[in-house]
């Protein structure tokens, strides 16, 4: 008896904003225009494989939440939200990372005003490299006690797993383009590793989990600069196994922000300097209300103090990450992983 092979072959899909059109077939020469077809078209794919979607330099707006819910993807058959070109890459530029900005429209939450949603992860096994994500354009406050939010990458579901957001950059600006929280993630193993927080409200959520205990989170090589709320947050659904390392907090309001609960983390070869508090309690509508004892957080190598100097020269590679050979370059906190 001959059995016949059956191959896997990946999902890849192409887009451009500046040549693409979303009746075309999605590959490298006849790119789609949008990341609303893209994904449209990944999560159509009714074939258990793998899938990639390529975005070309350029600047893409959003004018609705961009959503992957077709969750059939394991570790070794991912979900790739990518730049064509990454940072690591020999001609790579920061010019060169998609752009990523947001028009949507504001959708209303009971009782807290309206949020946006930019790039919304619900399946399992997931990442995102390489892109730039800047703040949407609306007031935050709506009456002093409402607001509105704008999330750049989210996942709502209590039961994924495995989420990685890698060399990005966020860029926000509280009066103009404000991101309220870059990366927030309900759910198992959300890593965000080599990546740029540069004036973010927030820069990294980890939220909660089915069954109270989220497991397997990571931060670690990110720099967070001028957060004007936190630089990291944990809920008590946070579980104490979470990983922080190789980070870098500068210029903020406080450089952690916690829930007034019984977790305890660690902290390795880090620096969080000339933040005004290292680490506060916090909850969803009193952000920072009360300073956090000391023994919720266990440090080791980390500095308290210092100067970060960030390159403002958009000319230079290292744009908007630390300047060569200052404070903390030996922790190669930033985009470049090589």
């Amino acid at each position: 008896m001959v059995v016949p092979s059956v191959t896997s072959i990946a999902q890849q899909i192409h887009v451009n904003v500046k040549t693409g059109d979303d009746t075309n077939t999605g590959t490298l020469a006849q790119p789609l225009k949008t990341l609303a077809e893209a994904a449209h078209r990944v999560n159509a794919e009714t074939n258990a494989i793998p899938a990639t979607v390529f975005i070309a330099e350029g600047v893409y707006p959003l004018n609705e939440t961009v959503l992957f819910n077709n969750n059939k993807f394991t570790l070794q058959n991912r979900l790739i939200i990518r730049a064509e070109v990454l940072p690591d890459d020999a001609d790579w530029t920061p010019q060169r990372m998609p752009v990523i900005t947001s028009v949507i429209p504001g959708v209303a939450v009971p009782k807290d005003g309206e949020q946006a949603i930019g790039l919304q992860i619900e399946v399992n096994h997931a990442s995102i490299e390489g892109l730039r994500f800047t703040g949407s354009p609306a007031y935050y406050y709506i009456d002093g006690k409402q607001n509105r939010r704008y999330y750049p990458v989210w996942r709502g579901g209590k039961t994924l797993d495995d989420l990685l957001v890698s060399q990005c950059v966020f860029i926000g600006d509280p009066d103009i383009m404000p991101i309220r929280v870059a990366v927030i993630a309900n759910g198992h193993g959300l890593v965000v590793d080599h990546c740029v927080f540069y004036n973010c409200q927030n820069s990294i959520v980890f939220w909660a989990a089915e069954g109270g205990t989220s497991y397997h989170n990571a931060m670690r090589y990110c720099l967070v600069y001028s957060g004007n709320y936190s630089g990291v947050w944990t809920t008590d659904n946070t579980g104490d196994d979470f990983d922080f390392h190789n980070n870098i907090i500068a210029n903020g309001r406080s450089a952690w922000v916690t829930d007034k609960g019984t977790r305890h983390y660690k902290a390795s070869n880090s620096i969080f300097a000339n933040n005004n508090y290292v680490m506060r309690y916090g909850n969803d509508t009193n952000i920072a209300d009360a300073e956090a004892g000391n023994d919720l957080l266990k440090t080791t190598d980390v500095k308290l103090s210092g100067n970060i100097e960030i390159e403002k020269d958009q000319g230079k590679n290292n744009y908007l990450q630390l300047k060569t050979g200052s404070l903390g370059f030996d922790l190669h906190a930033g985009l470049f992983k090589k």
